[in-house]
This record gives structure tokens, C-alpha cells and sequence, in this order.
């Protein structure tokens, strides 16, 4: 099971588990782009909140980190090759 302060994630957790630079974090934070909320003027990301809001982008096509979505011959190609490994 997990702890309780595992739930919560800080912009460098957040980061790595999105494999995106901190200041793409903030700025998503910022921008309300990203569930998030502070605390002592600190954000701060619920785990699960998190989870939730990738797999919303992911079934509306949109990458995780707001960036532009991949055409779609690329995602075809990335598919095709997820398949194979």
C-alpha cells in the first residue's frame, strides 16, 4: 500500500513521470492547463489526479504535455512499432 505523501507529487515528480522539463510543469500549472493546486505558495499535483488527466488526453488524442498532436501517419508509424517489440 501506499503512503499517504505519495499521493501528493511535486513539479519535479510530476516531470519525470510526464518525461517533460519542470518549467513545462509550472507553466501547465500556471496556466491551469494541469490539475494542480499549492500549498505554502508550492505546487503541488494529486498522483491520481494526474493519472486521470493523461488518460483523458490520451483518449482525446492529445499528448500529455500539451505539446502538438503527432499526425496521424506518425502515431500510425509509432503504433506499428509498439506492436512489433
Amino acid at each position: 500500500m501506499r503512503a499517504m505523501h505519495e499521493d501528493i507529487l511535486t513539479i519535479p515528480e510530476v516531470a519525470e513521470l510526464l518525461r517533460v522539463a519542470e518549467k513545462t510543469v509550472y507553466t501547465l500549472a500556471q496556466r491551469g492547463e494541469i490539475p494542480a493546486f499549492k500549498v505554502g505558495g508550492q505546487w503541488r499535483f494529486s498522483r491520481g489526479a494526474i493519472l486521470s488527466w493523461i488518460e483523458d488526453r490520451t483518449r482525446a488524442g492529445q499528448p500529455p504535455a500539451g505539446g502538438p498532436a503527432p499526425a496521424a501517419d506518425e502515431f500510425a508509424a509509432r503504433e506499428k512499432t509498439r506492436r512489433r517489440r
